[in-house]
Formats: structure tokens, sequence, C-alpha cells
């Protein structure tokens, strides 16, 4: 029996209170030579065995009969390659000792995560599946800098923590294990004496699978090889392309039939895909997938950051989903919430027995209106976390962009709190300046990374610059939505029409700022959940009316500037408020059972989408102030708004919107451009269930001038609705014909007005001459009398 390990060595691993297995357990020598420790709980026999010769070497001798074994080889003074005999009973098991592995992670990226710089901390830290030395098996990894003793437990070790306690690297706060034989698909833990010795179980924060709730735990899984960016896709993100969002909530887009359970990934792209490809969006985005507890938080209260939802499937599946959009032409964005996370035991709350990725004082780290918890951007190894799982997204599942949640929460240290409930920054402020800071870091790092995806903020404050590049002071990114815009245009389309006069300027203050930012503008999830009803609930009048409103209103929306989003639901004008645990109201598209009304704005929508993709105009300017021009901008009166869209080369359409159910006949305002202006959309056709009020196709400018404008053009704009003109461009060789014929017209005007003249003169002499004629014989008759 070894002589020199101290019993309270050995009642320390059976404690679970021993936090450095490896100066202790696996081989060390030793004055008699080398000597092999190991733990193994509940064992009655261990054997070693050389593995090049596979020759038994010694038996063990059994220290402590809870199962710790120590023994000197005989006759060997060199470290060799070994396995253990260890007898459960009567029969063997030959296992691989996971203390004779030598230490894994290297000295730079150790160093990197620590610093906060490592741009992929998704490649060391989490379970990796590998192979060392021979033996493949999991390398686990976690970042816990002040607990006193971490164990992976799991399904390979009966859920134990005294079996596979960890190696801690104290320059940068990790544990790390290499556990041979662990699988994939294996569940797993880790287990951490935190600092205040309280025992807590752990999911792994960068898991990259994790069980469906109420279960917790995370799963062994394969980091997905990296998808490249392709220039298709690059493209369709840019600012001068067609971007029609469409937001889909996966668990409630469309469910079994027979027993309201979701549809899996796979299922869910068979249906989805075709169906967003028919209806014309060039985007899909999903409410979060980032594994999380509670169904009620559609995502957006998190755990497991890494991990898509297991609601659906396995991550392969979701790979498979967003390869079958890309297939099709249809770029994903994924709802990205790195703004507070939920306060769950399982989850990253005081993780190692500290405030480790939130902050200490709730004044700081506490969300009031989510119950959540706020994390601590300030923190380096806290901002790798976050923008690595950005950046994991995007290389690993071929995401095109992120739509960043609550951006306004991040940036604000008093958002949503009274005075006295929040503190101040460094110069007593009430910017959140870590966050600001993480935001740009992480927009910098995708940019450089990924170049090609994009990021959406939900920021829906006044905050400048939000989509201005970093080295300008703006947080850099792409997109921002457009929260002023959706809330004045819905305030003003809830209204009696009647009404609406005094509130004309809900539709067109949107265009002081228009500019300011690069935006989307967003009718989301946001607009029909909590008591807020459906958007065609919130139109006024009767049905006729609420449908021809909300036709209308999309076509105001997608002529105005700025991309679009639509959730999922509104697109065929779902008449019940969302609801995430039921399928979209499918059943309304039965003619028989929606009157053709839902139908109708279906139609219109995926007309809108086609409109928009094919005409430049629409889209090519949207973030360039000479792609837009108010022709009639102040008519409250009759609640007409009237705007022209153009693109570079010179495409125009104009967009008219009469918002009274009053048609408006004869209607004149000025133009642009002389010419003929075709009919290319009407959202009061009756393909749309409209009254098909409109102008025969087209309309020929006068030059008549109107609104400071020398031409015009005189039109029927239909009611409660709106009409797109295309200025039809003429061509050089029509144009010189044209001008040929207008030269040729002005000189028989001119020519015929000569001959006019010429004739006025000839009549005026020979109507002179007869009144001289006549004078004259008055005269002579005169004289004679006199005579």
């Amino acid at each position: 029996m070894n002589k020199f390990l101290p019993q309270e060595t050995i009642n320390a691993f059976f404690n679970g209170t021993h936090s450095d297995p490896f100066s202790v357990l696996g081989m060390h020598e030793t004055e008699k030579g080398i000597e092999i420790r190991v733990l193994l709980p509940d064992a009655d026999k261990v054997v070693i065995v050389n593995k090049e010769n596979q020759q038994k070497v010694c038996e063990l001798d059994c220290l402590d009969e809870r199962g710790f074994f120590a023994g000197v080889m005989p006759d060997t003074r060199s470290f060799f390659a070994y396995q253990i005999e260890v007898y459960w009973g009567n029969e063997p098991q030959i296992i691989e000792d996971p203390y004779r592995f030598h230490p894994m992670i290297q000295e730079l990226d150790n160093w990197l995560l620590a610093e906060g710089s490592h741009l992929r901390p998704y490649e060391i830290l989490g379970a990796h599946f590998m192979e060392c030395e021979g033996v493949s098996g999991v390398n686990f990894r976690l970042w816990a800098p002040n607990a006193k003793r971490v164990s992976v437990v799991g399904d390979f070790n009966y859920w134990d923590g005294r079996r596979h306690p960890m190696r801690f690297h104290a320059s940068s706060g990790i544990w790390e294990l290499f556990v041979p034989k662990a699988a994939l698909g294996q569940l797993y833990k880790f287990e951490v004496l935190d600092c205040n010795d309280q025992l807590r179980l752990k999911a792994d924060p960068y898991a990259f699978s994790s069980q469906l709730r109420p279960d917790t735990a995370s799963q062994i899984s394969p980091l997905p090889d990296v998808v490249e960016m392709t220039e298709k896709r690059r493209k369709a993100n840019q600012f001068d392309q067609p971007i029609s969002i469409y937001e889909v909530h996966l668990g409630s887009w469309r469910r079994n039939l027979e027993n309201n359970f979701w549809l899996d990934y796979d299922q869910i792209a068979d249906e989805l895909i075709p169906y967003v490809k028919e209806m014309g969006f060039t985007h899909i985005e999903f409410l979060p997938l980032s594994e999380f507890p509670f169904d009620g938080s559609w995502g957006y209260q998190p755990i497991g950051l890494y991990s898509p939802t297991s609601r659906f499937g396995t991550p392969e599946g979701f790979k498979r989903l967003v390869d079958k959009a890309h297939e099709a032409g249809i770029n994903v964005i994924l709802d990205w919430v790195p703004g507070h996370f939920p306060s769950d035991t399982h989850g990253l709350v005081a993780f190692d027995g500290t405030a480790l990725y939130e902050h200490a004082d709730p004044r700081e780290g506490y969300h009031q209106d989510w119950n959540t918890l706020i994390y601590n951007y300030g923190r380096h190894e806290v901002k790798n976390f976050l923008s690595g799982n950005a950046l994991y997204w995007l290389e690993r599942f071929g995401l095109d962009g992120l739509r960043v949640d609550a951006v306004a929460s991040m940036i604000y240290r008093d958002y949503s709190r009274a005075d006295g409930e929040w503190i101040p920054n460094q110069y007593g402020g009430r910017e959140n300046l870590e966050a600001i800071e993480f935001l740009k870091h992480t927009n910098y790092v995708l940019g450089t990374e990924n170049a090609g995806a994009i990021t959406i903020a939900e920021e829906s404050t006044s905050f400048a610059g939000v989509t201005h590049p970093p080295q300008d002071g703006g947080l850099g990114f792409h997109f921002k939505w457009n929260m002023g815009w959706m809330n004045d245009t819905l305030a003003y389309m809830k209204r009696d029409p009647i009404y609406r006069q005094h509130h004309h300027d809900q539709m067109t203050f949107g265009m002081m700022y228009q500019y300011s930012e690069n935006f989307v503008l967003p009718l989301s999830h946001d607009e029909v959940v909590h008591g807020k009803g459906s958007l065609i609930g919130k139109m006024p009048g009767d049905a006729w009316q609420q449908f021809a409103n909300l036709r209308a209103y999309y076509g105001y929306m997608w002529g105005y500037p700025g991309k679009k989003l639509l959730f999922m639901g509104n697109e065929f004008a779902q008449g019940r408020e969302w609801n995430y645990q039921e399928s979209l109201d499918w059943f309304l598209l039965d003619e028989s059972i929606g009157g053709g009304w839902h139908k109708g704005v279906l139609n219109l929508v995926r007309d809108l989408n086609r409109t928009y993709q094919n005409h430049p105009a629409l889209y090519q300017l949207d973030c360039d102030p000479k792609g837009f021009d108010w022709l009639v901008v102040d008519d409250y009166q009759n609640s007409v708004f009237v705007f022209e869209r153009c693109s570079r080369d010179d495409e125009r359409i104009i967009v008219i919107s009469n918002f009274t159910p009053v048609p408006r006949y004869d209607y004149r305002f000025g133009v642009n451009e002389a010419g003929v202006y075709e009919e290319i959309l009407n959202t009061d056709s009756y393909f749309y269930q409209g009254s098909n009020v409109g102008n025969q196709g087209e309309v020929v400018s006068e030059e008549i001038p109107s609104h400071d404008k020398d031409h015009s053009i005189s039109v029927t704009i239909p009611p409660l609705a709106t009409i797109y003109l295309k200025w039809k461009k003429p061509a050089k060789s029509t144009k010189k014909a044209q001008s040929t014929k207008a030269e040729k017209v002005k000189k028989a005007e001119k020519t015929d007005t000569a001959e006019k003249g010429q004739k006025a003169k000839t009549a005026k002499a020979e109507k002179a001459a007869n009144v001289t004629k006549a004078n004259t014989a008055k005269s002579k008759k005169a004289t004679k009398k006199k005579a």
C-alpha cells in the first residue's frame, strides 16, 4: 500500500471536494518507480494493462474500499500507454483512464479566451468529439473560474460526480477533461461545487444540442461544418436589392392536424419553403431558435444559446431547413437574443457561485419587465461568449443575417427603470457603454469574418447611428426596424376614415427621418399579441371596409421606402390574435368559409411582392433621397397621399393612396415626367375582392400645371385603395420620331396660322372695300338728292 497518499486526500475525492485530480490520479514518478492511481467507485479489482503489447503489468492495491486504487509498476521508470482492466463483480471491462492524457487546450487559446478576443470560442469550449493518442472520446471544457471543483457527469459515468473531476487552468478559469469512449448523442451536465460550497448541476453554455423541456441536459453533438457564403446570397442582402421578409414562429406556422403537435424541421421545410417562394418573399426570419425552457417566451428567453431547439428535431435537421431555403433562392434570418437570459437554475445564473455572466447588482443585472438577467457586457469572456455565438449561427448553419432583439434595453441603463433603480455609467450618463461596445465589436467581427451577412436591430428609440459604421460612431448594424413608422401608420389606420384628416401627418412624418438610418418596415408578431388583436381586427368599418383598409395599407407599405417585414398570418388577414400554441387559421383560405376576403389579401401580398421585386424603382434607392418624391403630401381633406419612387435608370412608379371610402374621380396632380402612365397594381381590383374602380389600364399626362409641375395627370382613385402607376419611359428613337412629328405639327400649325392670317387680311380688305363702296354709293345718292 502507498504510504505517501494521505487519507484526507482520498476522502476529498469521495466527498467531491478535490480540485486538482491530475495531481493525484493517473501516472506519476515516485522514488520507487512509476505509480498509477485510479478512482473507480464501487470497483472490486483493478489491473493495469500495457496498451502496446496488451500484457498485464500489475494489479493495483485497493487503498480505499469505496474504490480508490494505486500501485507501483514493477521495473518501470518511464511513462507508457496503459489501459485499465476493472472488475465490478466477476466480469472484467477494459477502459481508458482519462487521467493519463495530457492537457489539450493550447496556451494561445487559453490566452485568447481570457482576453476575450477568441473569434470562435465554441471551437474550444463545450463538448467536442475527438481522437487523442488513437482513443476516441469527448473533450469537455467549461469556464467557471470561481468554482472549487467541476466534474462532468452523464450517461457515460452513471451521472456520478466523483468519477470525472476536471483539470483546472488557472490562467483562464477553464476546466478540462477528455473522457474516452464518451459518444455522440449521450447526455451530460457539469457538476459544479461553487465558491460557496454549494453543489450546482449546470447545462453546458456551449452545448450544440440540448434535451427537450422539461428535461435540461446537454447532448454531445458534433460541431456543424462551415457553410460558405455565396455571391448569390450576399447580393440578396444588399441595400439596393428587394428584401421582403416573412417572419415565422416555427411552432405555430403549421401543426400536425391529428394531434396539434409540432412539425419537425424537415416537415416544415417541405411545406414552408415552397409557400414562401410562391408568395414572393425574399427572406424568412425565424423567431429565436436557441434552446429555451418556456414555450410561452416564443424563444426570447434562451438558455442554450448554441443549441437549435430540440422541439423540432436535431441541429442537422435545422441545417437542412436552411439549405432548402437557399436552394429555393430564399435567404434566412434568425432572431438573436443577446440582451438577457432566464434565471432557471440549470442555466447561466450564479454559474460558479458568483454573478459570472450577469451583473451582481440587480440595478444592472436584473430585467424588471421580463424577470430575466442581463449580461455583463464588460466582462471579456461574456462578450466573447455572445459575439462568438453570433458568428456560430452564421458560419455553421449558413444563416444570412441576425435580427438582434431588444437593442434599446441593452444600450440604456435606465431602460424601463425609475429614478434610483439604475446606476449611471462612469460619465454619469444613461448609456450602457459596455453594451454599445459589445454591439460594435460583434458587428465588426461579423462583417470581417462573414462578409455579406447582415444584422438588423430592433431598436425602438431615436438612438443616433444604429446603422452607421462603428468608425463613424455608429453601432454597425445594416438595418434597423422602423418602429416609429409602424406605430404612426397603424395608429392612423385604426381611426375611422372621417377622423383621419386630423392625423394626416402620421402617414408623412416618417419621411422627416427616413434617411437617418437604413430601415425595415415591420408589421411583426409584436403587433398581434398581448391583447392587440390581429391586423385586420385593427381596421375600422364593416367587413368590406376592413379588408379594403388593410389592402390599401399594404399597398402603401410596399410602395414606401424601406425593406418589408410581415408576420405569418398577416398575409391572409388572419382574424384572431396569434396563438403560439395553435396553427394559423389556414381554413380561412377556403372561399366557402372566408368569402374570398382572405384569399384576396393573400393574392394581393403575393402580387405586391412580385411587383416589388420586378421594379427597381420600389427598392433600389430605399436609402437614398433621390429615390422618393412627394407629389401630393398635404391633401388632408381627402386623406390622399401621392409619391413617386424612382430607380437609378429612371424607372418611375407613382404610388397613390386614398384612405377614405369615397372614390376620387378626376383627381389631378402634377408629375415630374410627361407621358403615359400604366396602372400596374390596384388594391381595389376584383382579383382582391375590391370594387374594381380604376383607370382602364393607363392615363396620359396633359400640359396642365398642377402642384408646381408643368404637366399633370387626372386619375380615378378607388375608395380605400392604393394604386401604382408606372411611367412608360419613351425609347430614344421614339423621342426622335416624336420630336420630328412635333416639328411637323408645329410647321403645319405655323403654315395654317399664316394662311388663316392671310385670309383674315383679305376678308378684312374686302370688308373695308365693301364699306367704302357702300359709303361712296350713299354719298352719291345724297348729292343727287341735294341737287
